[in-house]
């Protein structure tokens, strides 16, 4: 039989295991933190980890476009489909490190101010211009150029938030898009994907690791 120091020891051992793996797991979903920003982000990330129900994307999609966003240096960004905010605040999170700023469209109010209230929590206000209405009037009307557009709002609308969007995108810039998947996916994004590939001035892919995400780039202008 085994001293009950030991089988003490074993036990604790044990214990940790369970308990600290797992938060560094679920750290090590997230970002590196480098300053006090990233870990307040990261905090609230991973304090609301199974909140995000209301038509949010996946944590790996949030990733996915956090990357795209750093690694091109983009700082210009607008949203389409706020929802509650959970891919709002990744894509604040990259602007942060840009310098960057997100304009998000969300026609719900209630969505609306939930996200508004998580961004606050998050410590991203700063870097997001939120707006309540309805995105097909909304996003025509945009003036400026931009480097990087998220569309997760109306599927079957899809198709015309890129051609609004298409004209106001730098070259070098990035169009994504949500629940696309290569064999088909929901109603209006086969048709939209189709017509995206179709354009000689914008290379597409997709990556389906999360909720399926197509990514186009402006390579040209028309």
């Amino acid at each position: 039989m085994k001293h009950p120091l030991k089988l003490l020891i074993a036990f604790t051992l044990v214990a940790i295991g369970f308990v600290v793996p797992n938060f560094s797991r679920g750290q090590g979903l997230y970002v590196e933190p480098k300053n006090d920003l990233d870990r307040k982000v990261q905090q609230f990330l991973i304090a609301h980890k199974q909140s995000w129900h209301d038509m949010n994307i996946p944590r790996a999609d949030g990733k996915l476009l956090y990357k795209i966003i750093v690694d091109n240096n983009y700082k210009s960004a607008v949203e389409i489909g706020t929802s509650t905010g959970h891919s709002g605040i990744w894509i604040a999170w990259a602007l942060s490190k840009t310098g960057g700023k997100l304009i998000t469209f969300e026609i719900n109010e209630r969505r609306y101010q939930e996200a508004l209230e998580h961004f606050r929590e998050a410590g991203l206000s700063d870097y997001i211009d939120a707006r309540l209405g309805n995105a097909r009037e909304l996003v025509p009307k945009l003036e400026g150029k931009y480097d990087f557009v998220f569309s997760d709002a109306d599927k079957n609308w899809y198709t015309n938030y890129f051609k609004a969007m298409a004209p106001k995108l730098k070259v070098g810039g990035c169009f994504t898009a949500h629940n696309i998947r290569k064999g088909g996916g929901y109603y209006g994004t086969g048709e939209f994907l189709r017509y995206v590939e179709s354009l000689p001035n914008f290379k597409t892919t997709v990556d389906e690791n999360g909720g399926g995400v197509s990514i186009s780039y402006k390579i040209a202008k028309p």
